[in-house]
């Protein structure tokens, strides 16, 4: 059965001389995986590898089978062309961090238009703005809100954040419990949009700090989530 399905790329793996598989967050299935034979055997087939970089948007033609692990492509196409996101160094150390976090945390194989969408747009926000520094803590934030643990924001005036729980308290109740200026940053982020990222004035050791804290975050909701092996590399870049 041939399909039509926007994509956006999460991974890709060399597979024996001359294969790719790749891994896709698609519109019409959600995770699927392909198999790309013999696309590094020559300089023509070569070319095509150039649409499947971390976190590409590609319109997709594919031969889908049920009982099938590795999809087949039979078309593919740039749905965006990205003016900046893989020759900047540093957007493409934010792009290579989150599509590992991606990887991490999406693992069904069901349709989600509301998430794609969410991650189709603020990859063209990033790649489109110069000041972009906090926008992988933003990133991460909001991906909560599809991943069903989004921070209840009812008693934001308390002077604790309790991460196993997710809700602000008034005292600490237990070792996840944030204070200082970790909450101070939260309470900034939630419920800003991405144009106004500009306004957050933060140094490199408080969004480390930050970005550790929504990662043990990440960790405490989601089963499978390990720190992404990225991590450390990413944290360099931006020191």
């Amino acid at each position: 059965m041939l399909i039509n399905t926007n994509a956006i790329v999460l991974s890709k793996l060399k597979y024996r001389d001359a294969d790719l598989i790749v891994r896709c967050y698609t519109t019409a299935y959600g995770i699927v995986s392909f198999l790309l034979r013999g696309v590094l055997k020559s300089k023509k087939r070569q070319s095509k590898t150039a649409y499947f970089q971390l976190l590409s948007q590609l319109q997709l033609v594919v031969e889908y089978k049920d009982n099938r692990s590795l999809q087949s492509i039979k078309e593919v196409k740039l749905n965006h062309i990205y003016s900046s996101l893989h020759s900047n160094v540093y957007k493409s150390s934010i792009v290579m961090f989150l599509a590992e976090v991606l990887s991490l945390t999406l693992k069904e194989e069901e349709p989600n238009e509301a998430l794609f969408s969410y991650i189709e747009t603020t990859l063209l926000w990033l790649d489109a703005h110069s000041d972009y520094s906090n926008f992988h803590l933003l990133f991460l934030l909001n991906l909560t809100k599809y991943l069903g643990f989004y921070p209840d924001t009812t008693n934001i005036e308390y002077d604790f954040f309790n991460l196993s729980d997710g809700k602000f308290e008034d005292k600490k109740n237990n070792k996840y419990s944030v204070s200082g200026e970790n909450l101070t940053l939260l309470k900034q982020l939630l419920g800003i949009t991405f144009d106004a990222l500009s306004e957050v004035k933060i140094n490199t050791k408080q969004r480390q700090s930050f970005l550790s804290m929504i990662l043990l975050y990440f960790e405490l909701h989601l089963g499978s989530f390990k720190t992404p092996k990225s991590l450390q590399v990413f944290n360099q870049v931006f020191s």
